[in-house]
């Protein structure tokens, strides 16, 4: 909104920061920090009162996870109304993909929100049925999948080689959708413990703020070797507000958490993730970034794989994070060793940008 206002009077005076995307970004993640600290507080609280007994905690989990009954949930309605108003603030209204990521983000807090809330409401871990959400999910990605690629193609591009794709035709929707569902499902399954998947979002955010700029600018990307796609740039504002609004909840989510994300924060951030590396034709690169999520997932895979077939757990629990709870390590300690593997992760992936 406000590039818009400043394109119509000329970028008059001060306004003429607004032309450089660098300001617009870092502008994002201010805005939505401030947001989301201003209102945290009050909107907490509104959400301890509406719940009461908070969000239901699995009887067959961690035993320390009891002492975390009566801590509210569906905190991502914090984080999403902080991202949102950053983003419409400082974004180019005219831009068809950050308003396919938007798209994405809201729908899967939606369906996120629906699941909270029905778990709340009938007191119990069961929400929505896992069909109808993927069903859901499914929808939603493959509309903006859809429209992603009507600007920027259908080729799949490869790490570590350069400019080197293969052009996937229609199945490339069906592709980038289940890579949109697949990452929005594994930072839900992430997020088990105080914090634990929140800065790993910030994590893959600020790497994917980086990438977008380098892939929207002709110069760099020819210099690095990745695809180029004109106007992605300005999905650095988008993640700078996911930074600002993940640190803004970070705060209130800090071991002992004062909020729980709940499915409507952690779909909603693992789908707009997902959104971004498909329009910046990082999708691989984004398993690389995410590893910690991809890892969480495939833990519960394999554990519902193996106990279905042989009666036994590979893991002690899962998904993973629960298995080293269950070897004696305390969840500060579980939280910030997986910080730790996130950013190592997330430096391997910035360096697929030169190896090539």
């Amino acid at each position: 909104m406000l590039y818009w206002i400043a394109e119509q009077l000329g970028f008059p005076g001060i306004l003429n920061l607004v032309r450089y995307l660098s300001f617009r970004s870092g502008g994002a993640v201010a805005t939505a920090l401030i947001i989301g600290w201003i209102i945290g507080p009050k909107f907490i609280g509104w959400l301890r009162v509406r719940q009461g007994k908070g969000q239901p905690i699995r009887s067959d989990g961690p035993q320390t996870h009891l002492a975390k009954v009566g801590t509210p949930t569906m905190g991502g309605l914090l984080i999403l109304t902080a991202m949102t108003s950053s983003i419409l603030l400082w974004m180019d209204l005219s831009n068809p993909y950050v308003w396919a990521c938007l798209f994405v983000t809201l729908g899967f807090g939606m369906i996120g929100f629906l699941d909270d809330y029905d778990k709340v409401r009938k007191a119990s871990t069961a929400g929505v049925s896992g069909r109808a959400r993927l069903l859901g999910e499914f929808v939603i990605a493959g509309a903006a999948a859809w429209i992603i690629t009507q600007h920027n193609g259908t080729n799949l591009y490869v790490p570590f080689f350069s400019q080197f794709s293969v052009d996937l035709g229609p199945a490339y929707i069906v592709f980038a959708a289940f890579t949109i569902v697949a990452f929005g499902n594994a930072v839900n399954l992430t997020d088990g413990l105080d914090g634990l998947a929140t800065m790993p979002v910030i994590i893959a955010a600020v790497t994917f703020m980086i990438i977008v700029y380098l892939s929207g600018n002709a110069r760099f990307a020819a210099y690095l070797g990745i695809p180029h796609v004109p106007r992605a740039g300005d999905l650095a504002i988008f993640c700078g507000a996911m930074i600002g609004a993940g640190l803004a909840f970070l705060w209130y989510n800090a071991p002992p958490a004062a909020v729980f994300m709940g499915d409507t924060g952690s779909l909603a951030l693992g789908g707009a993730l997902g959104a971004i590396a498909v329009t910046a034709h990082h999708e691989i690169v984004l398993g690389i970034v995410g590893g910690l999520f991809v890892v969480e997932a495939m833990s519960v895979i394999i554990q519902v794989f193996f106990y279905k077939r042989t009666g036994k757990r590979v893991f002690r629990m899962a998904p993973i994070h629960h298995h080293f709870e269950q070897l004696g390590w305390s969840e500060p300690t579980v939280v910030i060793r997986f910080w730790i593997i996130a950013l190592v992760l997330a430096l391997a992936g910035l360096s697929t940008l030169k190896l090539r």
